[in-house]
C-alpha cells in the first residue's frame, strides 16, 4: 500500500478530524498531483449528493488507490458505518482499490465475508462483490482503526458504479411503493398520516384487517410493527413490504388474519434520517430508539406520534394491544433472531418465547439459539423496553433483528447471503407465524379448498407459503379449536404453553426459496481477477 503523508488528516475516533466532514461530495474529480486541464477518462468522479448517498471525502494515495470516508451522521459525529456513492468517468479495465477508512464500528460481518453491493448503468440490479476481493483489518496508517478495502475492476466506460453497505431503501421508494398499494383500492388497507417529520416527511401508518374489525364498538386484537428507526437499516424496510405484501394478498392465510387480527404498522419511523444518509441518527442527532421514555413532540416528532397511538390503544377497553414488533438489522450477527424482555411472572416469561419459537419453524433464516432476553440498563430508552414495561401481561414487545449479511441454515456451516427477496421472505414468515400463534390453522384448511379460478401471479409466487399444519396432516391433532373473534389469547393460551412449545419443535420446515450461492454472470469474477493485489496486511 502506498506511503500515505504524514500531514493528511486521518480519521477513527468520535470527534477527531471527520468532524470537518460537513457533508457528502458532489461531483468531485479526484486528479493526479500537478495534473492540471480538464478531466480525462480514468480521472474518477465520485458523487454522493443524491438520496441516502453517504459519502464525506475522497483521498488519492496512488494512482490506482483511494482512501473514501464516510459521513458522520447529521449532528452526531459517533456513527459512521451506512456508505452509498457513484463513481463514473472510468476506463474500461482500470482496476482500483477503495478503503473505507472511517467505520465507527469495529465489530464487523466483514470479517465473516460480507462483502460491498455495487450495481451499474447497464446492470441495475444490486450484487454482492466476490468476498476474495475484500479485506478488514487494523490499519496502522488511520491510528490502528479498523479499514475494509476492496479492490474493484471497471469494466465498461460509459457506465456509472454504484456502491453501498447493503441494499438502500429510499423514502421515495416506500411513497411510491405505498401509493401503489392505495391504488389498489383493497377495502382491507387503509393508509393514513400519523404526523410530520422535523422536515415535514411524511410518517405513514397503515392499518390491514377486515372493515368488519373497524366498526365502531368492535373489540380489536391489535398488532403493531414498526421499521427504520435506524435509517441505514435497510434490511428492516425489505422485512416490512413481505409483511405488508403478504397481509394485504389473496392467499388464505392472510385472509384468515385479516379477519381476526388488525394489523397497525408504521414502517419508517425515521424519515429524515433515511433521506439523508445516516446510519443511525435523525436529522438533530438524536437515536431515536433511545427516546421512547419522553419523546419531544418537536425534536422527535414521528416518535411522539407513534407513542400517543399506542398509550392511546393501552387506554381504550376495546382494543387489545397484543404484540409490539419493533424490526432492525444487525451488523455483526448471521440469521434473524428476536430480543424480548425479562418478567419476574414465570408464566408470562415462557409465553414470551412461543411466538419467536414458532417463527424458527415457519423460516430456515430465523435463529432461536440467537434470540435473548434482557433488561439490560443501556437499552432501558427503547421501544421493546419501554413498551415491555408499560403494557399489560397480555402484551409482548420484541425487536426483531435481521442480519446485513447472511443466514447459515441448521447443520450446516455455509454463510447463504440474503438478497432483497430473501429479506421480504422472512417478512412474509413473521406475517405467516401470528395463524400458529393463535391457532387458526384449521380455518385456513376450510378456505383454502381449491377453487377453479385463475391464479394472479402474486398468488403463485406465495403458493407452498402455507403453514405446516396443510402440508403435515399429522400435525392437526395438535392444532387445536378455532379461536373465537371475542376472546382473549390468555384465555386459550395459558393453559396450553406445553402444547405450543412441543408443537414449535416438533413442526416440519416449510419449502423455502432457494438461491444460488454463486454470483451472478454479468459481474463475473473479473472484478479482480488479475494482477493487482492488496499487500499482505496479516501482521497489522
Amino acid at each position: 500500500m502506498a506511503e500515505r503523508s504524514q500531514t493528511a488528516p486521518e480519521a477513527g475516533n468520535n470527534t477527531g478530524n471527520d468532524d470537518v466532514i460537513g457533508g457528502n461530495v458532489s461531483k468531485y474529480v479526484v486528479l493526479p498531483t500537478g495534473y492540471y486541464g480538464q478531466p480525462r477518462k480514468g480521472h474518477l468522479i465520485f458523487d454522493a449528493c443524491f438520496e441516502s448517498g453517504n459519502l464525506g471525502r475522497v483521498d488519492q494515495i496512488s494512482e490506482f488507490e483511494y482512501d473514501l470516508f464516510i459521513r458522520p451522521d447529521t449532528c452526531n459525529p459517533r456513527f459512521r458505518v451506512w456508505f452509498n456513492f457513484t463513481v463514473e468517468n472510468v476506463k474500461e479495465s482500470q482496476r482500483v482499490i477503495f478503503n473505507v477508512v472511517n467505520f465507527s464500528k469495529t465489530k464487523s460481518l466483514y470479517r465473516d465475508g460480507m462483502a460491498p453491493m455495487v450495481k451499474s448503468t447497464s446492470r441495475p440490479k444490486w450484487q454482492r462483490l466476490p468476498p476474495k476481493n475484500v479485506y478488514y483489518y487494523r490499519c496502522p496508517d488511520h491510528r490502528k482503526n479498523y479499514v475494509m478495502s476492496f479492490a474493484f475492476c471497471f469494466d465498461q466506460e460509459e457506465d456509472i458504479y454504484q456502491f453501498a453497505y447493503c441494499y438502500p431503501y429510499t423514502y421515495t421508494r416506500f411513497q411510491h411503493y405505498l401509493d401503489s398499494l392505495q391504488k389498489r383500492n383493497m377495502d382491507y388497507f387503509f393508509r393514513e398520516q400519523l404526523g410530520q417529520s422535523v422536515q415535514q416527511r411524511q410518517l405513514d401508518l397503515l392499518t390491514i384487517t377486515s372493515p368488519e374489525n373497524l366498526r365502531e364498538g368492535a373489540e380489536q386484537k391489535v398488532i403493531f410493527i414498526t421499521g427504520r428507526v435506524h435509517p441505514g437499516e435497510t434490511p428492516s424496510s425489505f422485512v416490512c413490504q413481505g409483511i405488508i405484501d403478504f397481509l394485504v394478498s389473496h392467499h388464505p392465510v392472510a385472509c384468515i388474519l385479516r379477519e381476526h387480527l388488525v394489523f397497525k404498522i408504521a414502517p419508517m419511523l425515521n424519515p429524515d434520517g433515511v433521506y439523508l444518509g445516516n446510519y443511525r441518527c435523525s436529522l438533530m442527532g438524536f437515536d431515536l430508539n433511545r427516546h421512547w421514555l419522553d419523546p419531544s413532540p418537536w425534536a422527535h416528532p414521528t416518535l411522539h406520534g407513534v407513542k400517543q397511538l399506542i398509550v392511546q390503544m393501552y387506554n381504550d377497553p376495546k382494543t387489545s394491544l397484543e404484540f409490539y414488533i419493533d424490526i432492525h438489522a444487525h451488523s455483526t450477527m448471521m440469521n434473524g433472531f428476536m430480543y424480548g424482555n425479562i418478567f419476574e411472572d414465570e408464566e408470562r416469561f415462557q409465553r414470551q418465547a412461543i411466538f419467536p419459537k414458532l417463527l424458527c419453524q415457519n423460516a430456515e433464516d430465523f435463529s432461536y439459539s440467537s434470540t435473548s432476553f434482557n433488561r439490560d440498563a443501556v437499552k432501558a430508552g427503547t421501544g421493546r423496553r419501554f413498551l415491555g414495561g408499560l403494557l399489560d401481561h397480555t402484551s409482548y414487545c420484541y425487536t426483531l433483528e435481521v442480519s446485513f449479511y447472511s443466514y447459515i441454515i441448521g447443520g450446516t456451516t455455509a454463510a447463504v447471503p440474503y438478497t432483497e427477496e430473501a429479506y421480504m421472505k422472512l417478512g412474509r414468515n413473521v406475517a405467516r407465524t401470528f395463524l400458529d400463534y393463535y391457532r387458526l390453522n384449521p380455518l385456513v384448511e376450510k378456505v383454502a379448498v381449491p377453487m377453479p379460478r385463475l391464479r394472479s401471479s402474486e398468488e403463485r409466487r406465495l403458493e407452498g407459503e402455507l403453514p405446516s399444519c396443510l402440508r403435515a396432516r399429522r400435525e392437526s391433532d395438535m392444532l387445536g379449536v378455532p379461536m373465537p373473534a371475542d376472546s382473549q389469547p390468555s384465555e386459550y393460551l395459558s393453559s396450553d404453553i406445553q402444547k405450543h412449545l412441543e408443537r414449535a419443535s416438533s413442526a416440519l420446515s416449510l419449502d423455502l426459496i432457494t438461491y444460488s450461492r454463486s454470483g451472478p454472470a454479468s459481474w463475473k469474477d473479473m472484478t479482480m481477477s488479475n494482477n493487482l493485489l492488496l499487500p499482505d496486511h496479516s501482521s497489522h
